[in-house]
């Protein structure tokens, strides 16, 4: 039997094997094929994956060459091509268990004010318009539902094993401890459900971050490092909170409060794009032609929800930014001008203060 050489390095290096904790500290949607939050493999890959491309370009400097970083990913965590160059993974992760979450029954939840919706702003539920997708509104009991049969709950845990090549053991650790800080997982995981927590296993501890001038990070089109400006990182806290519910009420309101800073002069079918369209798209009736209304732009401005040490709860938001994908046309200093505006916006609001990590 012929052995190819990435067959040998498999053989020839040691694994490295991990035992965690993972727990959430915000409700997950971690979509099964039903749509049901279900303990799940693949999220956790992806989210392996998606904070060791950050790892990896902090080791280089971030002077990415795009098809080395992803030869090195492929050679790692596996390729499936149709034919030729398919790899398996070298990466093993596995759960305790693969049951259904335990949240059935969603509450109606707090409410927050919104002053673009109605003719005058009405108050909206905060976790429906941080969770919109995974959670909708039920007009009988005028409340937020699940859309789908169940998510995961706050505060859940489980077993996540993991092996791979002692080669890789920093450039995987290093991942893992940036997922923990940083990472969030399932449906909204931007707005800060699905906050990710992961202990034991010898992490090394976050000395460190992988930290950029957020103007250079607009040079690449994908998230590889957090931004910094004169004043430090792009990285705020806010208080703490005994209950995600109340948390999220305030990530809600600072995202309302952000987002509606930036006024509109037109609406559907826009012949430019307008500052807030920089932030994230689409936005509800206000499209932009050239764009189309099937374009997505996610926001690189993040929330993740933590644990602090008096076991309450505290949010964090972080600003991973990078350059939109050429289709957009994207316009240095409108980007440049438009997340300024929005560093300072979070500087100004008294809810939050700049954070070390």
């Amino acid at each position: 039997m012929t052995m190819t050489a990435s067959t040998a390095q498999r053989q020839d290096s040691p694994m490295i094997q991990k035992r965690l904790t993972a727990r959430f500290n915000t409700p997950a949607f971690l979509g099964n094929a039903e749509q049901s939050g279900q303990w799940r493999t693949p999220p956790f890959k992806h989210l392996l994956r998606e904070w060791w491309r950050v790892a990896w370009a902090e080791t280089h400097g971030f002077n990415v060459n795009l098809g080395e970083m992803r030869h090195a990913e492929g050679h790692l965590f596996g390729v499936a091509a149709d034919e030729g160059d398919t790899r398996k993974s070298q990466v093993r992760i596995r759960l305790g268990r693969w049951d259904i979450g335990k949240e059935k029954n969603w509450g109606k939840g707090l409410k927050v004010f919104h002053p673009e919706v109605g003719k005058n702003g009405i108050s909206v539920g905060s976790d429906l318009y941080l969770g919109y997708g995974p959670l909708t509104y039920d007009k009988n009991t005028k409340g937020t539902r699940l859309k789908a049969n169940a998510g995961i709950q706050a505060g859940e845990e489980n077993e996540l094993k993991l092996a791979y090549p002692s080669t890789e053991q920093a450039l995987l650790d290093r991942a893992l401890t940036l997922a923990s800080a940083f990472g969030a997982l399932g449906g909204r995981a931007r707005n800060g459900w699905g906050s990710l927590e992961l202990d034991g296993g010898d992490l090394p501890g976050l000395d460190q971050l992988p930290l950029r001038d957020w103007r250079e990070c607009l040079t690449l089109e994908w998230a590889h490092a957090i931004g910094q400006d004169e004043n430090g990182q792009l990285i705020w806290k806010t208080g703490h909170f005994s209950n995600w519910s109340e948390l999220m009420k305030i990530l809600a309101k600072l995202k309302i409060d952000l987002r509606t800073s930036f006024t509109f002069n037109s609406g559907n079918n826009a012949h430019r794009p307008e500052p807030r369209h920089w932030l994230s798209y689409p936005v509800t009736n206000h499209s932009v032609r050239s764009w189309g209304r099937d374009a997505r732009l996610p926001n690189t401005l993040r929330f993740k929800v933590r644990r602090a040490d008096n076991g309450g709860l505290y949010g964090v938001i972080f600003h991973m930014p990078c350059k939109p994908p050429n289709h957009f046309s994207p316009n240095k200093n409108a980007l440049q001008k438009v997340w300024s505006q929005v560093h300072q916006f979070l500087d100004g609001n008294n809810t939050i203060q700049r954070s070390p990590k």
